[in-house]
């Protein structure tokens, strides 16, 4: 089953996307920041990074730049949220090399249309 790593400093945004990916059979981890976030694929490499653009420390762009730098980094799918969807924001992710790109407030349909187009539809059956 793939591992989703959900990054963002707003507790209700990752638990909403926790819980969503969750319901549709996804293993998750969220992280609270950037710096976490990098220790955290240090530790075990997920199928896929979901990851807030503004956020205190180290923002998603410069987290974005320390995975596409990594061996191995360019092929992790990182899907960028964000509340500040201007074009400037969206040129910068897709200068970075984001895969995905969503504003907030999302509709969390299309981050599954998304994964199921990166995975393949290969979603684990749920239970019942």
């Amino acid at each position: 089953m793939a591992q989703i790593l959900i990054v963002d400093d707003d507790p209700s945004v990752r638990a909403l996307v926790r819980d969503v990916l969750e319901c549709e059979g996804y293993e998750v981890e969220t992280v609270a920041d950037g710096y976490a976030a990098l220790r955290s694929i240090d530790a075990c490499v997920p199928d896929c990074v979901v990851l807030d653009v503004m956020m205190p420390g180290m923002d998603g762009h410069e987290v974005l730049a320390r995975i596409r730098a990594r061996s191995g980094g360019a092929a992790l799918p990182v899907v960028m949220l964000t509340a500040a969807a201007d074009d400037n924001q969206a040129w910068q992710a897709w200068s970075g090399g984001v895969d995905y790109f969503l504003s907030k407030p999302f509709d969390p349909s299309e981050l599954l249309r998304y994964l199921d187009h990166v995975f393949d539809g290969a979603r684990a059956p749920l239970p019942g």
